[in-house]
């Protein structure tokens, strides 16, 4: 199925059934007085989230939904029925926009979690609500309102613990396969990956994160060269990212601190909140570098780009150094949710130092 992650949909609830205008007319009761029910209410239409969607693919040609009209009352006091709900089923992480005023209606991040998107229209009034002492033969009723009608924006950005950062060919897809069960396109040309993958990093018994592998990003993707830039908005909710370079001789660029900074800088200028998220320095293709030179090497590029933050040399090709990195991955994740939890007299270690830093 294609990985689709924006959508535009127009929802429309249904309306609220208009009251009854209706008289009692039974043998001997000539005087009967008013029997007209109230209208039902317009269904409301809802999305939901379920973590067993991971796309929107299923919006791009069905893009109207209408919710059910309420019946009108009718005699005998009898109240319409109400239409039925329409649940629009979405991925988990889909965020709804307005079209119109570009208004954030909600998030859904959690399975089962519901969203109201257009509220039915309120049921009509049947001629009974009108009697009274004075007026016992009332003719009027009130009519339904009308359902909410809108155009949403339905963006997807998947949710992960962990994203990764990179040039094409910088080898972030092997090392997505390397330490999960992913099975993400490997091959010596850019742009293998054409959308989002996931994948789950076990670390030992009961303990794993996501990890969440984006097109690689090109200089000038701010400006829409290159595929990244589309799906730079799935790290939005990652808590920790990882920031591949290629540091082999053979690289595409030869460059791996010019290769540094361009991500950066083209990170800056998409989004100045993730650019300062928390990032670490993860040097790939160690394996095709001499032994002898390695050392070496990881130190000049420190150096060069004056790195202070957590910084580790893998072969994700080889798995060299990806358990040490998982670990110390998986160890900073639980000390940020120890972090955000309420501090108590027995948890009050400051978080591990590796906050974001300049290139």
């Amino acid at each position: 199925m294609k990985f689709v992650d924006e959508v535009t949909i127009r929802v429309e609830a249904g309306n609220g059934g208009d009251g009854g205008v209706s008289f009692r007319r039974e043998k001997y009761i000539p005087f009967g007085g008013p029997d007209g029910g109230d209208g039902g209410d317009g269904g409301s239409i809802y999305l939901q989230a379920d973590a067993e969607l991971n796309t929107l693919a299923d919006y791009r040609y069905t893009r109207l939904f209408r919710a059910e009209h309420g019946q009108k009352g009718m005699g005998a006091n009898c109240t319409g029925r109400s239409g039925a709900d329409l649940n629009i089923i979405v991925p988990v992480g889909t965020v709804a926009h307005d079209v119109e005023t570009d208004e954030l209606i909600g998030d859904l991040v959690e399975s089962g979690q519901r969203l109201l998107v257009a509220r039915g229209g309120f049921h009509g009034l049947g001629n009974t609500r009108y009697k009274s002492s004075t007026n016992r033969a009332p003719r009027q009723s009130k009519p339904g309102t009308p359902g909410e009608a809108r155009d949403l924006r339905l963006e997807l950005k998947v949710i992960a613990d962990v994203g990764l950062l990179g040039m094409p060919n910088a080898g972030k897809s092997t090392l997505i396969r390397a330490v999960s069960a992913a099975r993400p396109k490997v091959a010596d040309y850019p742009f293998t990956t054409l959308h989002p993958n996931l994948g789950v990093v076990r670390v030992g018994s009961l303990r794993s994160f996501v990890m969440a592998d984006i097109p690689g990003l090109v200089e000038g993707a701010a400006d829409g060269t290159g595929l990244g830039i589309q799906f730079l908005r799935h790290l939005s909710r990652t808590r920790l990212l990882l920031h591949l370079i290629d540091v082999s001789p053979h690289s595409d660029s030869g460059d791996p601190i010019r290769d540094a900074r361009v991500i950066l800088k083209e990170l800056k200028r998409y989004s100045p909140e993730l650019a300062a998220r928390e990032r670490w320095l993860v040097l790939n293709k160690l394996d095709l570098v001499p032994e002898e030179e390695r050392k070496t090497r990881v130190a000049k590029i420190r150096r060069a780009l004056r790195w202070r933050g957590p910084l580790f040399a893998v072969s994700a090709l080889s798995g060299e150094g990806t358990e040490a990195l998982t670990r110390a991955v998986m160890d900073r994740l639980e000390a940020m949710q120890r972090a955000q939890a309420p501090a108590t007299a027995q948890d009050t270690a400051p978080p591990a130092d590796g906050g974001a830093n300049d290139v």
